[in-house]
Order: structure tokens, then C-alpha cells, then sequence
């Protein structure tokens, strides 16, 4: 799927479900300026298309009892597929391994666990280290508060973004016509 398969319609769409994946389906209408049941059958289709993964609520985990949230960078001593495999498939089995991403640069993971304590997140990191995967190093980061958490991607341009993209006027120079001029001699 590339991006010329969505158009301006469907990035507002899919951007107004991230920003309130409960709108009503006639609300989304109104504020993309379809008729509902072709709204619906966008969605539908965008959701058939594998643009639109789920529908999630975000919830504040912390509230409901003490956690701890770790950001955890794992690196591995060699680069097998088949050492990524049987580690995507051990942390996929994990409950306390909410997000993972294989990234590049400096480690090969980053992954977020959610555990009550710094001893469930010992245990889970000598299972990752003593698995058999190749893990060679992870480098814990705790979580202390989260300035701005995920909220969605940009899909549509900003005013800002906009300017950046438009191509620059050239100031005119100061002989054009309207310009003031110095006054003539006589």
C-alpha cells in the first residue's frame, strides 16, 4: 500500500479516529463532509486495507495500582534472523512486554514493560539474557513521568508544516513599480 492509495478524505478520517476513536460514525461524516453510509464504507474499507490496525482506549495504568514502567534497550552479541524470530516470538508471549520495536543505531530493541516491581523486572530480563536468543546487553531505563505520551501520527499537514513546504517568495527589489523612490533633482 502506498500513499497514493488514500486521499485528503481518508488521512482526515483516519486522523479524526485517532483523536476520538469513539466519534459516531455521523459525527465523522459532518466533519469530512460525506454522507454517512459513504463514510462508513471508507472506513470499512480502510480498515480492510490494513490502515486502520484497531481501535484502542489509553489507559492510565498507574492510577489503578503502583507499577513500574521500564524502557529497556537490548542488543545482541550477532545479527541472526532466526535469533530476532525466537525473541519477537518470547517477548510476543510476554504480558509485562507491552511494545517492542526493533530499531537500528547503537542497540537492536526497545521495548516498554509494565511490572509491579524491580524484581519481576530482574526475572524477566534473566529469561530474556539466559534464553538462548543472543541477547549480549540490555540497558534499563525507568519510567518517571511521561511528558508528551503517544497520541497518534500527523497525517494532515499543519500550518506550520504547510509554510515549510511552500515555495519562498523573493522579496521584490526596492525599483519596482510602488516602490518609493528617491526624490528627482532639479
Amino acid at each position: 500500500m502506498t500513499q497514493k492509495d488514500i486521499d485528503r478524505i481518508d488521512r482526515k478520517i483516519m486522523d479524526l479516529l485517532q483523536q476520538d476513536a469513539r466519534i459516531t460514525n455521523q459525527a465523522l461524516a459532518d466533519r469530512v463532509a460525506l454522507s454517512p453510509s459513504a463514510c462508513l464504507r471508507r472506513v470499512r474499507d480502510l480498515e480492510e486495507r490494513g490502515f486502520i490496525t484497531g481501535y484502542r482506549a489509553q489507559i492510565a495504568v498507574d492510577k489503578m495500582h503502583n507499577v513500574l514502567i521500564v524502557m529497556a534497550q537490548v542488543s545482541f552479541e550477532r545479527h541472526a534472523l532466526n535469533d530476532f524470530g525466537a525473541f519477537d516470538d518470547r517477548i510476543a508471549a510476554m504480558p509485562e512486554i507491552v511494545e517492542s520495536c526493533r530499531v537500528s543505531g547503537m542497540y537492536d530493541y526497545m521495548l516498554r514493560a509494565v511490572v509491579g516491581d524491580m524484581q519481576q523486572w530482574k526475572r524477566l530480563m534473566l529469561i530474556l539474557l539466559d534464553g538462548g536468543y543472543g541477547v549480549e546487553k540490555i540497558v534499563s531505563h525507568f519510567l518517571m513521568d511521561e511528558m508528551k505520551a503517544f497520541s497518534g501520527y500527523q497525517l494532515m499537514p499543519t500550518a506550520e508544516t504547510a509554510a515549510r513546504k511552500a515555495p519562498r517568495q523573493r522579496e521584490a527589489p526596492a525599483s519596482h513599480a510602488g516602490a518609493e523612490q528617491p526624490a528627482a533633482r532639479r
